[in-house]
């Protein structure tokens, strides 16, 4: 096996983590990601620069394959439940609850992928303003907003409150069947029917019998 095999096969773990910051909870197409960016980089090793960032050069690889796929299938870019991205941002003490966790893993998957992989690039991976914005084919100041914009976001719903509901957790209100009141019940129609009696007793002084 090539130097250059060798290095790319290495940075496999960190290719899987970023595919699955991207796909939408598909397991399949994050491999499927990872496998076509190492058949693209290798048949494109010639174009890389020895001495550069590798790892940046194989996420750009990945982040343009991944678009590509997007653009031709029309996948909606939503994150799956990566725990490397959970344990490096969200590590909660012994004694909180778990729910500080679920509500972590629920705010990220409503980030946007342009959040997303900013954020990942940024703080999993810890790659320079510099490597992402060349990744992102951005400016620098972009990916400087879009990472501040995506752990504002974060906050506001992890800390905030501000976490979308979960429709499928939501309580369904039990619709009682609905009485028609103006159809009289069976002991309504026998007070009535007394009542007429009584006043009709009263008008001619003939007793009820």
């Amino acid at each position: 096996m090539s130097v250059f095999r060798e290095d790319i096969v290495a940075l496999l773990p960190h290719l899987r983590a970023f595919a699955r910051s991207l796909t939408s909870g598909n397991s399949a197409l994050a491999d499927d990601l990872v496998q076509d960016t190492m058949v693209n980089a290798l048949q494109a090793q010639a174009q890389f620069q020895e001495g550069t960032n590798l790892k940046a050069w194989m996420f750009t690889i990945l982040r343009n394959r991944f678009h590509s796929v997007i653009s031709r299938k029309h996948v909606t870019a939503e994150v799956e439940q990566d725990e490397t991205i959970e344990n490096h941002w969200w590590q909660p003490a012994y004694q909180e609850s778990a729910i500080e966790l679920d509500a972590f893993r629920r705010a990220f998957r409503h980030l946007s992928a342009t959040h997303r992989e900013v954020l990942v690039l940024a703080t999993v991976h810890e790659l320079p303003y510099e490597k992402i914005a060349e990744i992102c084919g951005c400016e620098v100041g972009t990916v400087k907003s879009r990472v501040a914009r995506a752990r504002s976001i974060l906050k506001k719903m992890v800390l905030e409150g501000e976490l979308p509901v979960d429709a499928s957790k939501v309580p369904v209100r039990r619709i009682e069947p609905k009485v028609d009141i103006a159809v009289p019940s069976e002991a309504r129609r026998l007070a009535v029917a007394q009542a007429v009696q009584e006043d009709l007793a009263r008008r001619t002084g003939r007793p009820i019998h």
